[in-house]
């Protein structure tokens, strides 16, 4: 081989292992790249709910007869929806002995779910008749009445709208005055959506929720749908010597006293009523 060639050789294998080398070295770029990308692209696990421990303060009586559908407290008075057909009514009552102040009885054809009080009115929900009642602070029945699209379980107010749900994973935000949705949430936890959600009480940007066909009462940040809280409120009835009967269902209603920092608890046909604190 001349000396001429010899040299070309050289510079021709030369440009090739520049090229490798290059090529190596982008590729290397590339990963990492890629790496520090899947870093910043990857959220972090949503954790699960903080446990909510709890104390009874005091316990109430309350209406065996009830089918508790809807609870709040307001102007020292517990204001209470009692649910399924024929029996349906509203009620207010004495905190201490469970008297009697105050009904209205639905028609038999109606199931009255969650309550709420607004601009001095009272809103009822109706479970499958897809109708919203509205009453005076009497109780009497106004002619203003609303129709929903869905089924109506919980309600609830933060001062500005309703807050509603259909006993699915959804809080609504509606208007009270004509009803329109004007916001839409739906309610996470660390496995996903949240189903059944049930009886709503509205408390400083959250709302607690009972779920329904469980002893849970969840804390719902109401900016982010998350699921902040959990309370488990198994056998509480039994714990504290209450006892159950044939017809006693599950733990439904919650309300709170901003006098007292405390809610009342209870649940369908139940006789008693539970001040509690969450701690």
């Amino acid at each position: 081989m001349s000396k001429n060639i010899f040299t070309r050789y050289l510079l021709h294998m030369k440009k090739i292992f520049l090229l490798v080398a290059t090529l190596g070295l982008l590729t290397a770029c590339g990963d990492r790249n890629h790496t520090d990308n899947d870093t910043a692209n990857t959220s972090p696990a949503i954790p699960p709910p903080a446990v909510m421990n709890y104390t009874v303060l005091k316990i109430y009586p309350h209406d065996t007869t009830s089918y508790t559908e809807g609870l709040l407290w307001l102007n020292n008075s517990l204001y209470e929806s009692a649910g399924q057909y024929k029996e349906s009514r509203l009620l207010r009552t004495t905190l201490e002995t469970g008297k009697l102040l105050q009904k209205t009885v639905l028609p038999d054809n109606y199931f009255g779910e969650g309550i709420s009080v607004i601009h001095n009115k009272i809103y009822q929900l109706t479970y499958k008749e897809h109708k919203v009642f509205v009453y005076d602070m009497n109780f009497k029945k106004l002619p203003q009445e609303f129709e929903w699209p869905y089924e109506g379980w919980g309600m609830t107010t933060d001062g500005t709208n309703l807050i509603l749900n259909t006993g699915g994973s959804n809080l609504y935000f509606v208007e009270p005055e004509t009803f329109k949705i004007v916001r839409t949430l739906g309610v996470v936890d660390n496995n996903g959506y949240v189903d059944s959600i049930n009886e709503l009480e509205y408390l400083d940007g959250y709302v607690y929720a009972n779920r329904y066909l469980t002893d849970y009462i969840l804390k719902i940040n109401l900016k982010t749908g998350l699921v902040e809280g959990k309370a488990d409120l198994k056998e509480i009835l039994e714990k504290n010597n209450q006892p159950r009967t044939s017809r006693t269902e599950v733990l439904n209603g919650i309300a709170y006293d901003s006098t007292k920092k405390s809610f009342y608890i209870t649940g369908k046909y139940w006789p008693a009523l539970f001040e509690v604190r969450f701690n």
